[in-house]
């Protein structure tokens, strides 16, 4: 029998909706009927792909006698982060803040009026390596809520007043000297030997790497040592597909080997646009391929992109992408398996479980024979995995996401030459624009071209934003530009502190305990550096002082911070090279052919310029970068600008690099 998640938009919500447990949708509703029955809520977060949260639904939520004394003792909550990063944010911060950690799932216990009281993340269904079962817990705790009253409602109102306890303001210039010490601070957690930062678990470091590909001065800085010896890493790891394309979440393991299978599409929409920007065979065709996996993997039929592939299939994580050498053998034959196996790193002891391996590419065939006998197996060991069972996808479109996603295919289409991953980005935009977008102001997800009830935050309105501006500067289109002024006139009006920075939910947004605002980067941009980014470009191609200074205002709010944590600002720090830069504006204008793309591409070079590439237009044009600028002699010519006030135009690519 079906429970009340049956009627959710959420997939994650309707993998419950069969579930024992007479789960409830966040809202008013929840908390009244808790109230009325005097029991405590049970706040459940997590995420389709999550595989934790999997495990935990199996041995807890699909269990009847676990499910009968939480319907009992408690009115139980789910929720989606991914839907509601809003109620996530202000939970894991609680749980942060009691158990020194966070994660998902997520279990929080909260009082009539949302305080929580009692937070972890997993919990397993009987007792585990010192840690209590589930059953354990909702007994202690349901013993403190019938027994310690006055105890409960102490630490729920510590915990109330922690959460809006403002923090001090920090505001401060963002110049070279914090933008060196983040050097010197990347440098230090460095790993010399495997790339990225830190021991394991490793995260692929797109933001950071953004910032070391803009401040990087030439191909042996210090700068330019870690960004390519990190993207080199992940893209001979088992981290990366080696079959089909794109990225895994992360790797469990400190050298890439081992990943947490699930690919999000918010890493391969940041890591395809990186890996797009860095002139080397290798990483151009991870670039291309990460691409075509986003549109072929996660495209959805009304033209957005779908938020995840599950880790698991059959029961099982990663069994979808791994090999045993006589699985290789089975469908290669002797002589090409066994060379797979070396190539491919694939042992009789396996580098995951059962004896099986992640797939990796640790150096290249070796001559044209070989590469062409490696294109031979890869393609027929990508179709024998066609008929595994597939992992299942998350397919709400998450406005965010999304715009991460049509930025990162407007550098790989521009870079490429690829008009097809173009027209994929601009249907992504077209949806958006269409289902998500009202008068500027933005709803969270959307399913089968169905928006959601959920209010956009200030990461979908700064990740948009800067997705319609790169199809501005990728098509010449002004209409994409317009919508950009839109979204950020929203974020500007309903999201800005007083200090000049933003906070994450709106002004009449749900009033929830506290009213989030974070200003580090996770797996994806905060919305503070996606908001900065989008205000600076938007600013660079109309000239708006107005932009310019809010993200200046902004950027400053998160100097402090970037000086010191350099790992969770690397997007706000990639910001800042191009504020400190200019950043540089440059405008491409003349007939179209193989000598405007030229003067494209070299302009193209610099990671932090605002580059617009359009037939000549000698008058007023919708693009305010754009007026003005003609050909010179019949010529393509480029016009680069700081502040709109540009030096003479160049004709020849050398004389512009």
């Amino acid at each position: 029998m079906a429970n009340r998640l049956a009627n959710a938009t959420s997939p994650y919500l309707l993998q419950h909706a069969e579930n024992p447990v007479d789960w409830w949708e966040w809202g008013p509703e929840a908390f009244a009927e808790a109230k009325r029955r005097g029991v405590p809520v049970l706040l459940s977060v997590g995420y389709a792909a999550c595989h934790w949260c999997h495990v935990m639904a199996h041995e807890s939520f699909e269990d009847d006698a676990t499910a009968a004394y939480l319907n009992e003792h408690y009115v139980s909550i789910k929720v989606d982060r991914e839907e509601r990063p809003d109620v996530d944010a202000v939970y894991m911060e609680a749980t942060t803040a009691m158990t020194g950690h966070g994660g998902w799932p997520m279990t929080v216990v909260l009082d009539h009026e949302g305080g929580p009281f009692f937070a972890g993340t997993y919990f397993p269904d009987r007792p585990r390596h010192g840690q209590p079962s589930f059953r354990q817990v909702l007994e202690a705790v349901t013993e403190a809520w019938t027994q310690r009253g006055e105890e409960v409602q102490r630490v729920a109102t510590q915990l109330r007043e922690h959460l809006n306890r403002a923090a001090p303001s920090a505001t401060g210039d963002f110049d070279r000297e914090v933008v060196e010490a983040a050097l010197d601070g990347l440098e230090r957690d460095f790993d010399q030997t495997a790339g990225g930062f830190g021991s394991s678990p490793k995260f692929p470091p797109s933001m950071v790497l953004e910032f070391l590909l803009r401040v990087s001065t030439g191909p042996d800085d210090r700068a330019a040592r870690m960004l390519d010896a990190t993207l080199d890493a992940m893209a001979r790891g088992g981290i990366y597909d080696q079959l089909g394309g794109g990225f895994a979440r992360y790797a469990v393991d400190r050298g890439w080997v081992v990943p947490h299978f699930e690919k999000m599409l918010y890493d391969n929409a940041q890591l395809m646009a990186l890996y797009a920007r860095r002139d080397d065979p290798l990483l151009r065709r991870v670039a291309g391929e990460t691409a075509d996996f986003v549109v072929t993997e996660l495209g959805t039929a009304e033209g957005g992109f779908a938020s995840a592939l599950d880790a698991d299939s059959e029961g099982e994580e990663g069994r979808f992408y791994v090999w045993t050498p006589a699985q290789l053998v089975e469908v290669l034959g002797a002589d090409d398996g066994t060379w797979a196996a070396r190539l491919l790193s694939v042992t009789d002891a396996g580098t995951f479980e059962q004896g099986a391996s992640t797939l990796q590419l640790r150096a290249d065939p070796e001559g044209p024979a070989d590469a062409e006998r490696w294109a031979g197996v890869r393609h027929r060991l990508h179709e024998a995995r066609k008929a595994r069972v597939r992992p299942a996808r998350d397919d709400k479109v998450v406005a965010a996401w999304n715009g991460l996603a049509i930025t990162g295919l407007c550098e790989v289409a521009v870079r490429q030459d690829r008009p097809d991953l173009l027209e994929s980005a601009v249907r992504a935009g077209e949806l958006l624009a269409r289902v998500h977008l009202d008068g500027g102001r933005l709803l969270r997800v959307s399913r089968d071209g169905v928006a959601g009830p959920h209010a956009g935050v200030l990461e979908d309105h700064g990740c948009v934003a800067s997705g319609f501006l790169s199809l501005a500067q990728a098509t010449a289109d002004a209409r994409w530009l317009t919508l950009a002024g839109e979204v950020l006139d929203a974020a500007l009006d309903h999201f800005r502190a007083d200090d000049g920075g933003f906070h994450d939910t709106a002004d009449d947004a749900e009033a929830l305990v506290s009213r989030p605002r974070d200003p580090s980067d996770n797996a994806s941009p905060s919305g503070l550096s996606s908001a900065i980014h989008a205000l600076t470009a938007y600013a660079a191609l109309t000239g708006s002082s107005l932009h310019r200074e809010a993200a200046e205002a902004a950027l400053s709010t998160a100097a402090a911070l970037a000086a010191h944590a350099p790992r969770f600002t690397g997007w706000s720090l990639a910001a800042a090279v191009a504020l400190l830069d200019g950043p540089r504006e440059i405008a491409v204008v003349g007939p179209a052919g193989d000598a405007r793309e030229a003067l494209a591409g070299a302009a193209r070079r610099d990671p932090s310029a605002v580059v617009v590439v359009a037939e000549e237009s000698p008058g007023v044009h919708p693009i305010p970068l754009l007026t003005g600028r003609v050909s010179v002699e019949g010529r393509p010519a480029a016009y680069v600008c700081r502040h709109h006030v540009c030096a003479r135009p160049v004709t020849d690519p050398a004389a512009l690099s």
